[in-house]
C-alpha cells in the first residue's frame, strides 16, 4: 500500500497530556468531515478545522511506501538520543489510511505511535496512544482511548456527552477562529466548574512553532 502524506516534520506536542513532548509528525492526507476546500467549509461536519490536509505538497509530503515512511520519519529523529522515536500521526484523518501494516512497520523501528483522530474510524490493533477529538454531527464510534480532546464550545456536542466514556484524561481546548478569546474565556469557567475536565492550549501556537 501507498500512503498519501501532506507532511512530516519534528516539533514539540502543543496540546493535551502530551503537551511539550517532542514528536514527529505525520500528517496523512485527506477527512471524512471536510474535503478541505474553503468554499465547502460552511457545509462541512467539521467546519473550523485550523489545518491543511490536501494534498501532498507539504513538508517532506509524498506519497510512500510503509517502509519508505517508516525510514523518512526515523531520520527525523535526533540520531544521538536512546530515546524511541515517538510519531504522531494525525491528519486530516489518520485512520483513512493508517493500517496495520504501517503500525507493524513503526513498532519494527522501537517508534511510539500515537494517533489524533475524529473518533469515526476504529483503529488498527497495536496504536499506543489514542487522542480523540469528537466532533458534533460525526458518527463517533471510537469511544474508548488514552485521551479525549474535545474542542469547546460546540453546541451539539456537549461535555456531558462524552465524561462517562473510557479515557484516561478529559480535555477542553477553546476553539480557534474569531471568537477565540470568548471561547477561552468559556473553557476556563467550564473546567473550573467541572473539574473532570482539564483546559488544553495550543502552546505551539503561542510559541510560533509548527
Amino acid at each position: 500500500m501507498k500512503y498519501k502524506v501532506k507532511e512530516i516534520f519534528y516539533s514539540l506536542q502543543g496540546e493535551g497530556a502530551n503537551a511539550g513532548r517532542p514528536a514527529v509528525f505525520c500528517r496523512f492526507s485527506g477527512c471524512n468531515l471536510w474535503n478541505g476546500r474553503e468554499q465547502n467549509r460552511a457545509t462541512a461536519v467539521c467546519s473550523f478545522c485550523d489545518t491543511d490536509f490536501v494534498g501532498t505538497d507539504g513538508y517532506n509530503g509524498g506519497t510512500y511506501s510503509a517502509t519508505e515512511l517508516t525510514k523518512k520519519i526515523r531520520s527525523l529523529w535526533p540520531a544521538h538520543t536512546n530515546e524511541p522515536p515517538y510519531i504522531v500521526c494525525t491528519g486530516g484523518e489518520p485512520l483513512l489510511q493508517l493500517d496495520q501494516a504501517l503500525i507493524d512497520a513503526f513498532h519494527q523501528e522501537n517508534m511510539i505511535v500515537a494517533i489524533e483522530t475524529n473518533g469515526t474510524i476504529l483503529p488498527p490493533a497495536g496504536v499506543d496512544w489514542v487522542c480523540v477529538s469528537p466532533k458534533a454531527g460525526a458518527d463517533f464510534v471510537l469511544k474508548e482511548g488514552h485521551e479525549l480532546k474535545l474542542v469547546y464550545p460546540q453546541p451539539q456536542a456537549p461535555p456531558t456527552q462524552f465524561e462517562k466514556l473510557n479515557f484516561e484524561h478529559f480535555y477542553l481546548q477553546p476553539m480557534d477562529g474569531e471568537y477565540l478569546e470568548e471561547n477561552t474565556r468559556a473553557t476556563l469557567e467550564y473546567c473550573l466548574a467541572h473539574p473532570h475536565w482539564r483546559m488544553s492550549v495550543q502552546v505551539h501556537k503561542i510559541l510560533g512553532i509548527e
